[in-house]
C-alpha cells in the first residue's frame, strides 16, 4: 500500500477493520510520526527548524507565518493541513488520521486535544475505526484544554473557550463554551458593549 491510496482511504470515511492491512499501515504511519514529534518535543529548536519538521511531519511546505510550542504530539502527520500564519500553543495532541484541516490565522490553545477517529460500539468490533474529518475555518481561537471531535467543523472566526469539549459543528463568528459546548453569542456582541 502507498501513502496516497491509505490517505484516500482515511478520507473516504470507510471503516478500518482492526488488523486489516490498513490497520496495520495505520500504525507504520503513527510510528514514523512519532519520530519526528519526538525530534520537535527533544531540546530546543528555532522558528525555522521547526517549521522544516512540521513540513516533514506533513509531507506539505510549512508557511513562514508558522509558529508552534512545543511539546506537540501528532498520531499521522500525513493528513494534518495547516494554513498560513497558523499558531499552536504547547502541549496539543492531534488525532489526524481522519484528516484536519486548520485554516489560515487560526490560534491553537494549550492542551488541546483535536480527534477524528472513532471506535466502533459493538464490542466484536471496537479495535476497527471510522475517521471523520475535524475543520478549523480561518482565524478561529480554540482556548486552552478544549476537545474538538471527530467530524466537528469550526466557522471561520469562531471561538471556543477554554475546557470546551465541542462535539456539533460551530458557526461562524460565533463563541461556543461548555461540555459539551453550546454557542452563546456572536463575537460582534464584544464590541457593542
Amino acid at each position: 500500500m502507498e501513502l496516497a491510496d491509505y490517505l484516500a482511504y482515511l478520507n473516504s470515511g470507510k471503516y478500518i477493520e482492526g488488523g486489516s492491512e490498513i490497520h496495520q499501515f495505520m500504525h507504520n504511519v503513527s510510528r514514523e510520526a512519532i519520530r519526528i514529534c519526538s525530534e520537535i518535543n527533544c531540546g530546543y529548536h528555532t522558528p525555522e527548524e521547526l517549521r522544516r519538521l512540521m513540513s516533514e511531519l506533513t509531507g506539505s511546505p510549512i508557511d513562514e507565518g508558522f509558529g508552534l510550542f512545543p511539546p506537540f504530539f501528532s498520531d499521522c502527520g500525513k493528513n494534518l493541513h495547516i494554513g498560513k500564519n497558523v499558531f499552536i500553543n504547547s502541549g496539543r495532541k492531534f488525532q489526524d488520521q481522519g484528516g484536519i484541516f486548520i485554516g489560515d490565522g487560526a490560534l491553537i490553545g494549550h492542551n488541546v486535544v483535536i480527534a477524528t477517529l472513532n471506535h466502533d460500539f459493538n464490542p466484536e468490533k471496537r479495535r476497527g475505526m471510522y475517521p471523520n474529518p475535524v475543520t478549523v475555518g480561518k482565524n478561529v481561537w480554540i482556548g486552552s484544554n478544549s476537545t474538538i471531535c471527530p467530524g466537528v467543523t469550526i466557522g471561520d472566526n469562531a471561538v471556543i473557550g477554554a475546557g470546551s469539549v465541542v462535539t456539533k459543528d460551530v458557526p461562524e463568528n460565533m463563541v461556543a463554551v461548555g461540555v459539551p459546548a453550546k454557542v452563546i453569542k456572536s463575537i460582534f456582541e464584544e464590541e457593542n458593549q
